[in-house]
Parts: structure tokens; C-alpha cells; sequence
């Protein structure tokens, strides 16, 4: 006689797949995140998106991946595996790539909290092509935050009644006004390969840049 009776194999996994993307005009600018998410049989259940105000691509990034995490938490969802087109937050989930900023690491902190409640969790990294609906609701996101808060994006940006934007009293007496000293910017990146990756922000093409090693 061949075979078993009985085949205890457990049955795999029945996986939910989450695909996210988050987005900022400007870098910092008005941002916004998409999701899409589906069953084990890949019908979606859950398209999620939100308007995050003036903020940068990874804490945009780094919303969605939350977003999808408590959604999977909330409706019972315990294998879940996030594709997102960020490099570096999935890297930085899978401890390949150190978290320095003082604004992601509270929330790559929270993502590994929210995941480790789950009984399964897998990351994976795709190009923009293959994360069009989430980058799509990421998009309308800020399109309808932007509509909401003005033209710039920026809410909460007024300015108190009676506040007048003039410049120093020899300005307001007529004497020519002199060009504003461009602010100090500091940015942190990783060298790979020979090659700088900044963590967060970006840097017009032909900028002159000093690297001091720390």
C-alpha cells in the first residue's frame, strides 16, 4: 500500500500582498501615500490613501508601509509581504541599510513594532512600473490635499492678522534690499559602490558639494 491516510503537512501560508508608495512635490513639499491591497486570492479589499502635508518622499514612503501594516492588523490579515519602489525603506526594514534620521527612525521603529505583531512579514523592492495603482492614489493624495490647502500645499501657513511680511527698517526707507544668503543645508547619505545616496532630500544636477567623512 502507497501513500498516507492522512497528510498532516500544514497548508502554506495564505498571504495578503500590500503594494505602497508615497510621494512629496519638492522634497520637502506636499506629500501623500497610496496602497493597494489583496486577499490571498489577489482580489483587492483595501485601497488606502491620505494627504501627509509638507513632508518628504521617505516619510511619505514610510506612512504607506504603516498604513498597510494596521490595516493588515486590524482585519486579521497575519501573513502580509509590502512590495514598494523605495530602495531604501526596504533595505532599511530588512536592517541592510541604517536608519540616521532623526525623522525616519521614530517611524522605521513603529514599522518593526507593527510587523512583529503579525505572524508573517516579507518586504520586497520593485521599480515604479510595477507599483502603478499605489503610486496613482499616492498622487491623487496630494492633488486633493493641494486643492484643499491652497495653491502651495502648505496648510496651516497663514500668517496672523495685522502681520506684515517687510524686510528691515533700511529696506522699508527705501535702501536696496540685498539678496538673502542661501540657508546651510546638511545631508546625510550612504556611499555604495562608489556612489553617495542621500537618505533624504535631493540635490539639483551641477551643484557643487563638499563630503566631510565622520
Amino acid at each position: 500500500m502507497t501513500g498516507n491516510l492522512f497528510d498532516n503537512r500544514a497548508e502554506p501560508p495564505a498571504w495578503f500582498t500590500a503594494y505602497c508608495d508615497g510621494g512629496s512635490r519638492g522634497n520637502p513639499g506636499p506629500s501623500g501615500y497610496g496602497a493597494v491591497i489583496q486577499d490571498p486570492g489577489g482580489r483587492t479589499v483595501a485601497r488606502l490613501s491620505q494627504f501627509l502635508g509638507v513632508q518628504t518622499n521617505n516619510y511619505a514612503e514610510y506612512h504607506g508601509l504603516l498604513a498597510v501594516l494596521e490595516w493588515a492588523i486590524q482585519n486579521g490579515a497575519r501573513h502580509l509581504r509590502v512590495i514598494s519602489d523605495s530602495e531604501l525603506m526596504v533595505n532599511q526594514m530588512k536592517g541592510r541599510y541604517k536608519v540616521a534620521s532623526p525623522t525616519l527612525r521614530p517611524l522605521w521603529e513603529e514599522a518593526r513594532r507593527r510587523a512583529a505583531r503579525l505572524e508573517r512579514f516579507e518586504m520586497s523592492h520593485t521599480l515604479r512600473g510595477g507599483n502603478k495603482e499605489a503610486d496613482k492614489l499616492a498622487n491623487d493624495a496630494m492633488d486633493s490635499g493641494t486643492k484643499r490647502s491652497g495653491a502651495s500645499g502648505v496648510s496651516g501657513a497663514s500668517r496672523p492678522m495685522g502681520q506684515q511680511l517687510s524686510g528691515p527698517a533700511s529696506q522699508r526707507a527705501g535702501a536696496p534690499a540685498q539678496a538673502p544668503k542661501a540657508p546651510r543645508q546638511v545631508f546625510e547619505g550612504l556611499v555604495k559602490n562608489g556612489v553617495v545616496h542621500l537618505i533624504e532630500g535631493e540635490l539639483p544636477d551641477g551643484i557643487l558639494v563638499k563630503i566631510i567623512r565622520e
